[in-house]
């Protein structure tokens, strides 16, 4: 690994880059945030970093907002302290599902971030599982949209589940969903979901493909509510599932989502720890797979100039 490297993590982020750190076999950098009293947020990097390059990973959920902010204080104190570079690692990026004007007078929030991201000085972006990959095209800077979906299947794999259907729970993800299918080597099924306005729930309706007597997986970018996989599995069951299983890259899991995922006939949910901050405790349904390992390798290979593309096949 390069000697440039120096690897920092925000409050947002502070167990995955430990984790990174780890399978880097380095230290994470020292470095302090605090928060004010009025809400205010300050950053401080507590080593010199001049003339390194620098990589800090910091995810932006729970809260958003604030740490989105802080993210971008972060960028602006390297840049400030002479970095030579600095790469945004950001576990999940929350706006990204504003990545386009669909009704009239709103904002294309994505968009905006990414121009608030750069101004801040930021030199290049490594996220995972972007909810639109044309998200990438917001930036002028080099982005690395890492995929979780291998690390997700290899878990699945080994828990020997038999007889598997994979299951887009929307026409929108079937593309990729296909591409669990075809690691998993298990037939496709597609659900008909309907979604009315803004409420983070959808209605599943329908159902193409069989899975009568298979063991369900539900498959999707990620979820908030638990409203469209618990409404996915009911709709599964009905058509006969002998089981339903679900797998998500990016797990933002409230109180109100856990409820629903406790009595849905979902026997276990697999996602990542992209997000780390949330606020109530998972629940045993729930089996975290750490993407550590993917981010540690993108963040090896860019810092001695190799090629990341092998992480994409």
């Amino acid at each position: 690994m390069s000697e440039e490297l120096l690897l920092f993590a925000g409050s947002a982020s502070r167990k995955l880059g430990g984790a990174i750190a780890d399978y880097l076999d380095c230290q994470l950098g020292a470095s302090e945030t605090l928060r004010f009293s009025e809400g205010n947020l300050f950053v401080r990097v507590l080593e010199n970093v001049r003339g390194r390059d620098v990589f800090l990973v910091q995810g932006t959920a729970f809260p958003a907002n604030d740490n989105f902010m802080e993210l971008l204080f972060w960028i602006d104190a390297f840049k400030r302290a002479s970095a030579a570079s600095v790469t945004a690692v950001m576990p999940y990026f929350s706006y990204a599902k504003g990545d386009k004007k669909d009704e009239p007078r709103v904002s294309i929030r994505a968009r905006v971030c990414a121009d608030a991201i750069e101004a801040a000085g930021v030199n290049r972006v490594i996220t995972l599982d972007l909810h639109a990959p044309q998200v990438q095209g917001f930036f002028k800077v080099p982005v690395d949209d890492l995929y979780a979906m291998p690390i997700l299947c290899d878990a699945i794999a080994a828990k020997g589940l038999s007889n598997l259907v994979v299951v887009a729970p929307d026409a929108g993800f079937a593309k990729k969903a296909r591409l669990w299918s075809e690691r998993l080597r298990a037939p496709l099924a597609i659900a008909d979901k309907r979604r009315v306005d803004h409420s983070e729930s959808a209605e599943v309706v329908d159902l193409i493909g069989s899975v009568e007597g298979r063991t369900a997986l539900i498959v999707d970018d990620f979820t908030v509510s638990a409203g469209t996989i618990v409404d996915a599995a009911r709709v599964l069951t009905e058509k006969g599932a002998a089981s339903v299983y679900a797998a998500v890259s990016h797990g933002l899991l409230t109180a109100t989502a856990l409820e629903r995922l406790e009595s849905s006939p979902i026997e276990r949910l697999f996602m990542t720890d992209s997000v780390e901050t949330q606020p109530v405790t998972l629940s045993e349904k729930v089996e975290v797979v750490s993407v550590a390992a993917l981010f540690g390798e993108a963040i090896r290979r860019i810092a001695r100039r190799e090629s990341v593309s092998v992480l994409f096949r």
